[in-house]
């Protein structure tokens, strides 16, 4: 292939390059002012390299007044500039002000381009290979040197833009700068038989890529899809040069081994072929790919728009019941039959899996997993499809699990801020009310002895409802030692008016909790003095500590009234007991100390006596 030839099949490719991209460019721009005057560009750029394919072939009035306009192709790079680096930030008045004068800016482009033409900016000679090649001349040079003048200008706006953006933004200026580096260094040599220098063009042949890469420099950070574009075109790029030079090495060695006509036939005609074959290939891979999947996985139906559509509802979702609910849903009309799931979070055993298709997602190490169970007798494309919806429900379950575990933390810190201004509230109050308290307690020493009597139980009584009510609302620290429980219960004995109720504890001698000795004297007292109010003078009336069947495991029980089904359920809310005489926060104190110590406290009726409570204590953690 001669020289000139060459030229001029790459300024057709490139033509072509600079047509398609900007074709696609303002059909996908839609109201994006900044993209459509990206494809002027890339259509000017189209128009400059068609003037030369005209001068080439003698059309030379033509093809100077479409290379002269070259001052329209950095205008329009201005113009996009202009509004690629005016998004995102907060507004420029001078970037406001270039914005509103674009217009005047083409004006003078146009009148450049007039001038030139009017004043004979170009003309053609011929040199080496070339009969027919452009050159500046006259004003021509003005031309030129207005062009370079609004590029740097261009230029310099979008380093000023580096400076100020971040992200995708920023990685797409950078990405601006490195394609127009690359296009300065292609496009320097046409100027050079201008220059009285005649050394063919070269760097020329590579035009074809400087147009390419710079709208995917820009677009590929701000719209997805051009880079499964780019992906595509990079394969069939390489998959090109791949068989050209398999062709080329096979048409070297035909000859050798026997295959004469093969070798005789011009390499050009072999390539050309094996393009085309290539071209036909992309052309049917999407067809014939779908076929294939069609028999292989027949009766699968997976698009974009139903994975979609299983994001969306899975989503929507916001705890394990409804995510539950909604993924058999989905996957069951997907199936045509019921399809069960089952949900095993951390530390929790598996559950029994039903009969029939189920879907299970277990929690493990390495993160959620899911497990197809009853699938064996469908058919490819639905099980295909059901691992498809697993994968995608596996997922779902992680993020559903860190956004409950946000809202649970979110609700501790928003109770622990209420405890903390209801403590300053409570200690305030207590300061207040015990004052007056003090006063009344003194002025009733002259009072009779029955009246004095009846006064002071009931001061007793307003004193241990204030000393509660600062127990509960204060901040709760623990500092944990071995405390042997059997003694601790015997120490308390002399506390209580037992008033015929049997106490005993069933607890081997060295039988030892690992918490706060003054925190689990409060619980222990808490708990007696519950219990006493209801079974004190009964005939019969016992009271029991035992150890539980594992460490750190407690039992409390009376011989008590049942409590009421409904009432249990906010037994450890604050003023929800019905004891006479108290306070209404004994069982709300215990359970925030327990909670305190990492353990918990709950109501048991199923353990042989009328009422229970069962206190787990964390066993001793060693660093």
């Amino acid at each position: 292939m001669s020289p000139d030839v060459a030229f001029e099949l790459m300024m057709i490719l490139t033509s072509g390059c600079a047509l398609l991209v900007s074709a696609w460019l303002y059909w996908r721009a839609r109201r994006r002012r900044s993209m459509k005057a990206l494809a002027g560009f890339g259509v000017m750029m189209a128009l400059w390299c068609a003037g030369h394919v005209a001068v080439f072939h003698g059309w030379e009035r033509l093809g100077i007044a479409l290379i002269l306009a070259n001052p329209l192709m950095p205008t329009f790079f201005l113009d996009f500039a202009v509004g690629f680096v005016n998004q995102g930030v907060g507004r420029r008045p001078w970037l406001d002000r270039l914005a509103r004068g674009r217009g005047l800016l083409y004006l003078a482009a146009l009148a450049v381009l007039l001038a030139s033409l009017w004043l004979e900016g170009g003309g053609v000679i011929a040199f080496g290979p070339f009969a027919h090649y452009f050159v500046f001349q006259g004003i021509g040079w003005f031309n030129i040197a207005y062009t370079i003048a609004i590029g740097v200008l261009a230029h310099a706006l979008l380093l000023w833009g580096l400076r100020i953006h971040s992200g995708n933004r920023r990685r797409s200026i950078a990405a601006m700068f490195a394609a127009g580096a690359w296009g300065l260094l292609l496009a320097t040599s046409f100027i050079f038989p201008s220059l009285g220098l005649y050394w063919y063009p070269w760097p020329m042949l590579l035009l074809p890529s400087y147009v390419v890469l710079l709208v995917y420099g820009v677009v590929r950070y701000q719209m997805l899809e051009i880079n499964a574009w780019a992906n595509r075109a990079l394969l069939w790029t390489l998959m090109t040069a791949l068989v050209m030079g398999l062709i080329a090495l096979l048409s070297a060695m035909a000859g050798q081994f026997g295959m004469q006509a093969l070798a005789n036939v011009p390499k050009w005609q072999l390539w050309l072929y094996s393009m085309l074959l290539l071209m036909l290939a992309l052309a049917l891979y999407q067809p014939v790919s779908k076929l294939v999947e069609r028999l292989i996985y027949p009766g699968s139906r997976l698009d974009e728009q139903l994975l979609a559509l299983w994001q969306q509802r899975l989503g929507e979702a916001s705890s394990w019941s409804g995510l539950a609910n909604a993924a058999a849903g989905l996957i069951s009309r997907q199936m045509g039959q019921p399809v069960a799931i089952r949900f095993t979070p951390e530390g929790e055993s598996a559950q029994a899996l039903p009969a029939g298709p189920c879907i299970q997602c277990r929690h493990q190490p390495q993160g959620w997993q899911a497990r197809l169970q009853g699938f064996e007798d469908v058919t490819p494309g639905l099980r295909l499809a059901a691992e498809v919806f697993a994968s995608l429900l596996a997922t779902r379950c992680g993020l559903l699990e860190r956004s409950l575990q946000l809202a649970e933390a979110e609700r501790r810190r928003l109770s622990e801020q209420h405890l903390v201004e209801l403590g300053g509230l409570s200690a305030a109050m207590a300061h207040e009310l015990r004052n007056p308290l003090n006063i009344i307690s003194m002025a009733t020493a002259g009072l009779e002895a029955s009246r004095k009597e009846m006064i002071q139980a009931q001061l007793k009584r307003a004193d241990r409802l204030i000393s509660d009510m600062l127990a509960y609302s204060g901040r709760i620290q623990v500092q944990c030692q071995a405390i042997p429980l059997a003694a601790l219960l015997d120490s308390l004995r002399p506390q209580f008016d037992w008033q015929g109720t049997a106490f005993e504890h069933q607890l081997p001698a060295d039988y030892r909790l690992w918490a706060d000795p003054y925190r689990l004297q409060q619980v222990v007292v808490n708990l007696v003095d519950n219990a006493l109010a209801f079974v004190r003078n009964r005939p019969g009336g016992r009271i029991c500590v035992e150890a539980g069947d594992r460490p750190g495991l407690v039992r409390v029980h009376n011989n008590g009234p049942l409590i009421d089904a409904e009432l249990g359920e906010r037994l450890f809310r604050p003023f929800v007991g019905k004891r006479s005489g108290g306070s209404g926060l004994g069982l709300a104190i215990v359970q925030r100390i327990m909670e305190a110590h990492g353990g918990h406290v709950r109501h048991r009726q199923d353990l042989g006596w009328p009422v229970t409570f069962e206190l787990y204590f964390p066993e001793e953690k060693h660093s």
